[in-house]
């Protein structure tokens, strides 16, 4: 397993945690959700493909370049299609887009490795 794919392997487990009910200060009763916000529901089977393709991309790709990679092809139907899974994997914590129209993996900080290793 490459150095990347573990470490998003680490971000989904952790983030799996966070869905987990326990006993803290901002569970909402009832519930089994932390804070105010229920967790995100899982992702549909074909976002793990898209993931893929920008876990092996050194610097980022674009939605067509994730549609080159995957195959289905690059007219605007299948580009605007992956760009809003792109865009909603942003909105999930799970990629970033550090200029428009480019997503990448979140890095981890020394924060995340820290608790990590604990």
């Amino acid at each position: 397993m490459s150095c990347s794919a573990r470490s998003l392997t680490e971000q989904l487990t952790a983030a799996r945690h966070l869905e987990t009910p326990g006993d803290h200060p901002t569970d909402t009763p009832g519930t089994g959700h932390r804070g105010r916000h229920p967790p995100p529901e899982p992702l549909p089977a074909g976002y793990s493909k898209v993931l893929a393709a920008i876990e092996n991309a050194e610097e980022g790709l674009r939605a067509r370049d994730v549609c080159q990679a995957l195959g289905p092809g690059t007219e605007p139907r299948h580009t605007e299609g992956t760009r809003a899974k792109l865009k909603r994997l942003v909105n999930r914590g799970v990629l970033t887009e550090p200029e428009p129209g480019l997503f990448t993996l979140i890095k981890p900080t020394l924060n995340d490795t820290e608790t990590n290793s604990s």
